[in-house]
């Protein structure tokens, strides 16, 4: 007997002696329906708070008998609920249903799947960052593992169309495929992309040759563990010993990525006759790493080397990052206007990957105000939105002085050359027609703005 038959019977059994008793009582002892109730249930709990009446010597032996039984019944029944409690605590059914209903609750979450070296070190990340995430693996030594940590987690293969939706991929923001085969990868990645068009996904990689297969599964990146630990290894020793490397008839060469070397003569012209190193560095706007005297080099000297006539410096002048990337150019700007938020996540997470700056908007008042306010290079406007339509979208940008120079594009399923004459004769540069194949459109779109511009 399961512990649901044995509560449903430990209960029937109570309220049968309750109801006997209370029977009882009012045939026996003549009391009133409630008397007799009072005095079954306070018999039956062994309160006895006394009697409501005096007992009749039949009374009496009726209340020894209900006693025994009834408050056996009420032990049966003590023993059911809490053998009951024990199994369901003890039940991994009962642990694997909780998991799945904290999974169910989440929103924008990161899905990891495979719990290797690199999955460990991005849960643990994601944890310190406090961002929700769900692990998938399959063994069961990391599951216990990360049980034991409280981190969400599932078992099952990540290349299962099942254990992905399980995990809550309908609503996921990203995913990790970090699991050990390239294949496995492979399969995972193409499986999430079909399930959510708008996830971001990286994926890693184990061979060069995989790459290009990933990518064109759907991955937006692609991460090569042991190839960018050979990368960074490779790049400190060519940053050790790019001075060198240093041709000695140039003025300036490159030294690693963001620096440029410098000889400088120690002249009377100079000011830097008799200064400490550490004092010329300051003059010389850099680093001296080197000093070249009578023919001899000298190299790492000491911040009080004295410096004399005749001296030349290698000096490194650091470029700072950070101004070098503010100095590059910066990303266009695209505003796209659509009323269907899973098209305006799916094309935000390809314009972003093709490197436009992106923004939206859900309606057609509200994208005008946008366009207009931002000015961005170009604007990619539904034919069709809940409010206006794009073409007066269109019409009220090339009507404002602020819009004169904005590209706009029309979205629309409409193959019709009405569609596209009005389109043209509202200012629209460019009309394009929606498909399956999404990259297809922003790769498009991207080449004609480039044309236009």
């Amino acid at each position: 007997m399961n512990s649901r038959r044995r509560i449903i019977l430990s209960l029937c059994l109570t309220f049968f002696f309750l109801g006997a008793g209370t029977g009882g009582y009012i045939l026996i002892e003549g009391y009133t329906p409630l008397e007799a109730l009072y005095m079954a249930v306070i018999t039956v709990t062994t309160v006895g708070y006394g009697e409501v009446h005096a007992l009749s010597e039949a009374g009496r032996v009726f209340t020894m008998f209900l006693l025994l039984f009834g408050v056996g019944s009420l032990a049966f029944a003590a023993h059911a609920f809490t053998e009951s409690m024990i199994e369901r605590a003890a039940n991994p059914a009962r642990e694997k249903k909780m998991m799945k209903k904290k999974i169910s609750r989440l929103e924008n979450h990161t899905i990891i799947c495979g719990h290797g070296r690199v999955g460990a070190a991005a849960a643990e990340h994601l944890a310190d960052s406090g961002k929700d995430f769900v692990v998938l693996e399959n063994s069961a030594e990391e599951l216990l593992e990360l049980k034991d940590r409280h981190y969400l987690c599932l078992s099952g293969d990540a290349t299962s169309e099942r254990t992905l939706i399980a995990a809550g991929i309908k609503s996921a923001g990203s995913l990790l495929a970090l699991l050990d085969s390239d294949p496995d990868n492979l399969f995972t990645v193409l499986t999430a992309r079909e399930l959510n068009p708008t996830l971001h996904i990286v994926a890693r990689s184990e061979s060069a040759s995989a790459e290009s297969k990933i990518l064109r599964a759907g991955a937006d990146s692609i991460i090569s563990p042991y190839a960018s630990a050979g990368r960074r290894v490779a790049d400190k020793i060519m940053a050790r010993s790019s001075l060198h490397r240093v041709a000695v008839g140039s003025e300036y060469e490159a030294v690693g990525s963001h620096s440029m070397s410098q000889w400088v003569d120690v002249n009377e012209q100079s000011g830097l006759v008799d200064h400490a190193v550490e004092a010329a560095s300051s003059f010389v706007e850099g680093q001296i790493v080197g000093i070249r005297r009578s023919g001899k080099d000298i190299l790492s000297p000491t911040p009080d080397t004295q410096l004399a006539m005749g001296d030349k410096l290698l000096v490194i002048h650091v470029q700072d990052l950070e101004e070098e990337q503010m100095s590059q150019e910066q990303p266009q700007t695209i505003v796209l206007v659509d009323d269907n938020p899973v098209i305006r996540r799916l094309y935000t997470r390809l314009f972003q990957k093709a490197g436009y700056n992106i923004m939206t908007a859900p309606t057609g008042r509200e994208g005008a105000a946008l366009i207009l306010k931002e000015r961005p290079d170009a604007a990619v406007v539904d034919y069709l939105l809940s409010d206006i339509s794009g073409l007066d979208v269109c019409k009220t940008i090339r009507e404002s002085e602020d819009g004169q120079a904005v590209k706009l594009i029309l979205f629309t399923a409409d193959e019709s050359p009405e569609v596209r004459e009005n389109a043209l004769n509202s200012g629209v540069d460019m009309v394009v027609l929606k498909s399956p194949d999404a990259a297809e459109i922003v790769d498009l779109v991207s080449k004609e703005i480039t044309q236009i511009r």
